[in-house]
């Protein structure tokens, strides 16, 4: 088949190099412009772009694919591809119904997620945040919704109970670009069934946003583990120690501490320091415990809670805000 493909991030990229080595043609590639990276903040290409520049492959970079708003131009370059297929993966351009209609059979999304549960913008980092086991990939029919098109192949993944959204991004995207060769080849034998998404069970990853980062010790430990997890890599988990604003990015949520027999039962404030140890820290949450293993400082570089506590005096009684 004769395809565009659309996207911009690592997770694309890896789609895309599947789909470079099989029979199939990618004719033109869509990409969000380039975006300033680094201490300097020169111009970066993204991942796809830069994937599809070394096969040779022509890129466009829209602002916008909105009617009235948008380069016509990049209208006519797509229709003359005369595309049998689109494949889309986090792209982040909305694509308007003019536009999805130009491939012959339309768009296919590649999404990080067992439709309709999260759809939206962060469906990785919504999943381990809410406590699921269990997430995947949807190759999706793409209409004019937020990913509400009829679903055309589901692969399943268990989420690990260590899990962070850096680490279950990589195992998605190795699945994402498995599952859209496979559609491709089940397509092309008509085998690839249309599927509308249940009405039950909808539920929409938001965008992350950066306020989200600061920790809440008035919440459980569990609470609190997960949403390290989940931001991880970005924007990481914000509390404050002595006057520093410190990244939170390993932790761990355990029960609270047992009284010794015949004492009164005494729970720290939420954010005391409770314990300090080769394990790393603990630290008093709403419900439970939060054994903090990894942290950064202002300026330096992600260590282990040892390290950390090698170079910052931290004693029991102390607090984190």
């Amino acid at each position: 088949m004769n395809l565009i493909f659309a996207g911009t991030p690592e997770f694309a990229a890896k789609a895309f190099d599947a789909l470079l080595g099989t029979r199939h043609t990618i004719s033109l590639v869509l990409s969000r412009t380039d975006k300033p990276s680094g201490r300097g903040q020169q111009l970066s290409a993204s991942p796809v772009k830069q994937r599809a520049l070394d096969a040779g492959i022509t890129v466009l970079q829209p602002r916008t694919l909105k009617p009235g708003v948008r380069d016509e131009d990049h209208l006519e370059v797509l229709r003359a591809i005369e595309a049998d297929l689109m494949i889309v993966a986090a792209y982040g351009l909305i694509l308007p119904a003019d536009v999805l209609a130009i491939p012959k059979l339309g768009c296919l999304n590649i999404h990080a997620s067992l439709l309709p549960r999260w759809r939206g913008a962060a469906p990785i980092q919504r999943a381990i945040e809410a406590g699921d086991v269990q997430t995947g990939i949807t190759i999706m029919q793409m209409d004019e919704g937020l990913d509400t098109g009829a679903m055309r192949l589901m692969k399943s993944l268990a989420i690990r109970a260590d899990e962070s959204a850096a680490t279950l991004h990589d195992r998605l995207a190795d699945l994402g670009a498995q599952a859209i060769v496979e559609a491709l080849d089940l397509l092309e034998r008509q085998q690839l069934p249309l599927q509308p998404q249940p009405l039950q069970g909808v539920c929409f990853a938001h965008k992350i946003e950066k306020s989200e980062s600061v920790l809440d010790w008035s919440l459980p430990a569990f609470v609190l583990e997960r949403k390290i997890r989940a931001l991880d890599p970005f924007p990481g988990c914000v509390a404050q120690f002595q006057g520093a604003s410190l990244k939170i990015w390993s932790a761990r949520s355990l029960p609270d501490a047992s009284p010794a027999p015949g004492l009164p039962a005494t729970v720290p404030s939420p954010g005391q320091v409770v314990a300090v140890g080769l394990e790393g820290l603990q630290i008093q949450t709403g419900s439970g415990r939060l054994r903090v293993l990894a942290l950064q400082k202002p300026g330096g570089k992600r260590m282990e809670a040892r390290a950390f506590l090698a170079g910052t005096p931290v004693v029991t009684g102390d607090h984190f805000r």
